[in-house]
């Protein structure tokens, strides 16, 4: 069963033109408050039970691409039972790794990946995971926004991973005009506050999948309607 609905404290909507200005500090007040009882995004997760070194940060972010949250979790906890550190995963057998990463999206392509970072972390970087987006994205299968969740969640470093759901958000809030997650992170990376590129997954991404949704957003009971310029929502509960 899916988590209650977040609800909102706030009046309803004003009328069209009265809207709040926008304010990125009380937005993010109110999200930490109204989000605190639903499921977290999985990097956060899987750090939260003690699995946030940057290798297995690394992994499971690559393991998440296109794949839900609710998969993602189980497969890492899954895998990191049997090997925690580039050492142990390159030792690995590449058929037993894709059963470990089964029922993940492409199980087959993500752990050949994962055996070729693996073992070249443990031969070209001293069995250290690079600190930079140049160091990372080296690797095959690793994007700005795998490299952005690593350096944000495993090292503090102040990185924007942006997903489909910080894409939407920001964008229907009004807080940036982009019609890409590559052109949003650009924009993003203009007008964000550094405190809160980390945060900005943690949040949006539970946000975007419970209450900001793709399809008839449930704009009623958004804590955060008063402000939200509602761009491009057409249907909304």
């Amino acid at each position: 069963m899916p988590p209650s609905p977040v609800h909102s404290a706030v009046p309803p909507a004003a009328p069209a033109g009265a809207k709040e200005p926008f304010d990125i500090d009380e937005a993010f007040r109110r999200l930490r408050r109204a989000l605190a009882g639903l499921p977290k995004a999985a990097m956060f997760e899987l750090r939260d039970r003690g699995y946030g070194t940057p290798f297995e940060q690394l992994v499971a972010s690559l393991i998440s691409a296109r794949t839900r949250d609710e998969t993602t979790t189980p497969v890492c906890l899954r895998l990191f039972a049997v090997a925690r550190t580039p050492e142990a995963m390159a030792a690995l057998d590449e058929a037993e790794l894709v059963r470990l990463l089964q029922p993940a999206t492409f199980p087959e392509p993500k752990a050949r990946d994962i055996l070729a970072l693996s073992r070249r972390i443990v031969t070209e970087h001293g069995g250290m995971v690079p600190d930079t987006m140049e160091g990372l994205t080296a690797f095959r299968g690793v994007g700005p926004k795998i490299a952005a969740l690593t350096l944000g969640v495993a090292f503090g470093r102040p990185a924007i991973a942006v997903d489909i759901h910080v894409h939407r958000v920001v964008n229907r809030w009004g807080y940036v005009s982009a019609p890409t997650p590559e052109r949003t992170m650009a924009a993003l990376l203009r007008v964000l506050p550094e405190r809160y590129w980390i945060e900005l997954n943690e949040r949006l991404m539970p946000f975007g999948k419970f209450v900001c949704q793709g399809i008839s957003p449930k704009c009623s009971s958004c804590v955060l309607l008063s402000m939200c310029r509602q761009v491009g929502v057409t249907t909304h509960r």
